[in-house]
């Protein structure tokens, strides 16, 4: 277990990870987010820069009721462009954070998963899963032994 207190976030982070761009549309977002099972996805711009996060809770509230649109059409709103609802207030952590401030900060925000970023640039995502399969390797490297006995 002490082995994970070595981990940054670089070593469990899923590295260059699918992104999408502000144009892209609300009805391919909904595609990619049922074929990878993702929650969230990254936009970004052509250098990779973080724009923002579009996630399924925000693909939700474009289907808001209110006064004005009791019943908004579907098509119409699948084919706005993912910059028009993503989140844009980021949390983002950076790849040589230690992954035990990366689980605090995960439980204290309630989040799924967050941004990796690097001068300026999305390097990938951490999420939950991913902190889950550091602590199990800590675990398992802890048990094996240094030292093999059996002869050569």
């Amino acid at each position: 277990m002490y082995e994970f207190l070595k981990y940054e976030v670089r070593d469990a982070m899923t590295a260059d990870p699918i992104t999408i761009g502000p144009h892209t549309r609300l009805r391919e977002v909904e595609e990619l987010f049922e074929h990878h099972d993702f929650n969230g996805v990254p936009v970004v711009d052509g250098q990779r820069r973080l724009l923002g996060i579009l996630t399924k809770f925000d693909l939700l509230k474009a289907f808001s009721f209110d006064a004005h649109a009791l019943a908004p059409h579907y098509d119409t709103i699948m084919e706005q462009p993912a910059a028009a609802i993503m989140s844009h207030d980021l949390v983002s952590v950076e790849p040589r954070l230690p992954l035990s401030r990366l689980l605090q900060k995960l439980v204290e925000m309630r989040t799924k998963s967050l941004p990796v970023v690097e001068n300026g640039l999305l390097v990938g995502i951490i999420a939950r899963q991913d902190v889950l399969k550091a602590l199990r390797r800590a675990t398992i490297q802890h048990e094996i032994p240094l030292h093999k006995d059996s002869p050569a």
